[in-house]
């Protein structure tokens, strides 16, 4: 069956900017160009943020340990950027508690200075009340945005105890202070995607630009150059087709370098490192977490991170250098580490590899980094310009490649790699999107009493109030055009989950560009991420699918092994296929 999105870009092989590259700064630079009336483009090789965007520690914050690196413009934007998105993202983007377990007054302050100056670690030497307060009073400063936000505060033995008693006895402080989380990464990143493709059919999302032209499209990857451009690849079909752009945009992240290569212009841009992460079902360590994050040093000196989403607990996260000739995964060392962790400071509870639900690892795209430490390695962001080499035909272009980012400052990158594409059209910018709500952010309820009331106008027959408070989990306000469409037929909930019905895949089939099975149980849904994948589940899913997606029979069945062996080989989860 032909795919509408891959359809799209066939029948009309031709933008004035070509973005490559689905992850959160791809698709937030695809809906800024889009609302600037751009006829813009973009392919992604997987899914949507299925790479690094989607391999986060699910984090919205400013960065307090750049301080450290100097770099303190980027934490300045970040936090920023992370105070925009709990007013313009509020349906995925939460405020969030950050306890810091302190073990020493004075500790590394004397090799403090030496790892601001040259960025190595050296022997680990703890970091100290002294120096996490002066980070703290700087964080602080960088973070007010008119008192929005409240100022870290310390805690002595006693009180910090008191507060949280599974920590470990042998703290000194603790020190608590606000970030941010993103519960729903990937559907953040579609729902920003969906803002673009709408921008291009109508004008703006507010209206009075004119319309421009935006289709995306995944499971579309680029191979290499011809005399009309650069040549696409339909990855499910395996169709071939040319597309001819004034201005690429490479956002592949930590494949910036290859994708480079692909269109006959190498780079030595991207050094990046693996972080892995691991989900666990674990109700005691839930319990001792008491609603927060806990941030902390380890023993070797990188900063790791224990906290709550929903009813799981997510550990992390590793920084080692990345092997691109293989996949990223969370490997059996790792997962000893994340159990030192814990340790380290809930020394009396105790994690099994059996409570693991789920683990996922990706590359952050970072910047090749030499001799400098991992974990020093910047993570602020530059764009490369280049000039795509002429083809046969004579024809050349202009190649942005992107270098760094982080998931926090998406939104001010892609402002800033628009402005870049615009001066290169020739083009202003019409609109800024500081303020302009993403998706199901607009008109979200600001208060648990406005959600609750929110929940109760939306039930109806075969709709109760927990189903409705799971759309708007899921679609933040799109759950109105969820809900109008379940409303419009027969529907049920499925037999292996009261999380999904059958009219609600229909419209993810629809609307969302489903490619394979495991799409809905990684990156529509968390069901996958909460451990709750079943062999029922994953056949069930399937049927009801396959007739919206053409899949015969055959298809069914090897898109259920696809599923089984992603979450097996990727993501460490055993599911029986029982396929049918």
């Amino acid at each position: 069956m032909p795919r509408a999105a891959a359809a799209a870009l066939r029948q009309r092989p031709r933008a004035q900017v070509l973005v490559i590259g689905g992850g959160i700064n791809g698709v937030g630079t695809f809906r800024d160009l889009a609302l600037q009336g751009v006829d813009v483009a973009l392919v992604e090789r997987g899914d949507y943020c299925q790479g690094a965007s989607g391999a986060s520690s699910h984090m919205i914050h400013g960065g307090i340990r750049y301080l450290e690196n100097g770099e303190f413009r980027l934490v300045q934007e970040s936090v920023v950027e992370r105070n925009r998105l709990l007013r313009i993202a509020p349906h995925y983007v939460k405020p969030l508690q950050t306890t810091i377990p302190i073990f020493s007054t004075f500790s590394g302050i004397l090799s403090a200075p030496g790892r601001f100056l040259t960025h190595k670690q050296g022997k680990p030497k703890e970091r100290g009340a002294f120096l996490i307060k002066l980070g703290l009073s700087i964080y602080d400063f960088f973070s007010r945005d008119g008192g929005s936000v409240p100022r870290h505060q310390f805690r002595g033995r006693d009180k910090a105890l008191a507060e949280l008693p599974r920590l470990h006895p042998g703290i000194k402080y603790t020190a608590t202070y606000f970030d941010a989380s993103v519960h729903n990464p990937e559907r953040l990143t579609l729902d920003v995607l969906q803002d673009g493709e709408k921008a291009g059919l109508t004008g703006n999302l507010q209206g009075g630009l004119s319309a421009g032209t935006a289709r995306a499209s995944n499971y579309v990857s680029l191979v290499s150059m011809d005399d009309d451009g650069v040549r696409l690849r339909d990855e499910l079909t395996g169709e071939e087709f040319s597309f001819a752009a004034d201005v690429i945009v490479n956002t592949t992240g930590a494949w910036v370098d290859l994708t480079n290569a692909a269109m006959g212009s190498p780079s030595r841009f991207m050094g990046g490192t693996k972080g892995s992460h691991v989900v666990l079902d674990h109700p005691e360590l839930l319990e001792a977490c008491n609603g927060r994050e806990i941030f902390f040093e380890h023993t070797d000196g990188r900063i790791v991170l224990v906290y709550p989403m929903g009813d799981r607990v997510l550990v992390g996260t590793t920084d080692v250098d990345a092997d691109m000739a293989e996949d990223a995964v969370c490997t059996e060392e790792e997962i000893d580490y994340f159990f030192d962790l814990v340790g380290h400071v809930f020394p009396s509870i105790h994690v099994q590899r059996d409570q693991i639900v789920y683990s996922f690892s990706g590359v952050r795209p970072l910047p090749r980094h030499d001799a400098t430490q991992p974990g020093f390695v910047s993570r602020d962001y530059r764009i490369e310009r280049s000039e795509r080499p002429a083809s046969a035909g004579g024809s050349t272009g202009v190649v942005l490649s992107l270098v760094g980012g982080k998931w926090t400052t998406f939104r001010a990158l892609a402002e800033h790699l628009s402005n870049d594409v615009l001066a290169e059209l020739g083009m202003e910018r019409r609109l800024s999107t500081a303020k302009l709500a993403i998706g199901g952010g607009a008109g979200f309820p600001e208060t648990e009493e406005g959600i609750q009331e929110w929940i109760k106008r939306h039930i109806a027959p075969g709709l109760d109030a927990e189903r409705v408070a799971g759309l708007l989990t899921r679609y933040g306000t799109r759950a109105e055009e969820v809900i109008s469409y379940l409303n419009a037929g027969t529907d049920r909930l499925l037999h292996s989950t009261h999380e999904l019905s059958v009219r609600e895949l229909a419209f993810m089939a629809a609307h969302e560009q489903i490619g394979h099975l495991v799409d809905v149980l990684i990156r529509r849904t968390s069901l996958a991420f909460r451990g709750l994948v079943t062999g029922e589940l994953l056949n069930e899913v399937a049927e009801e699918l396959a007739g919206h997606l053409g899949w015969d029979q055959e298809t069914r069945q090897a898109e259920v092994r696809h599923a089984v062996e992603v979450l097996e080989r990727l993501h460490g989860v055993k599911v029986p296929s029982l396929v049918a």
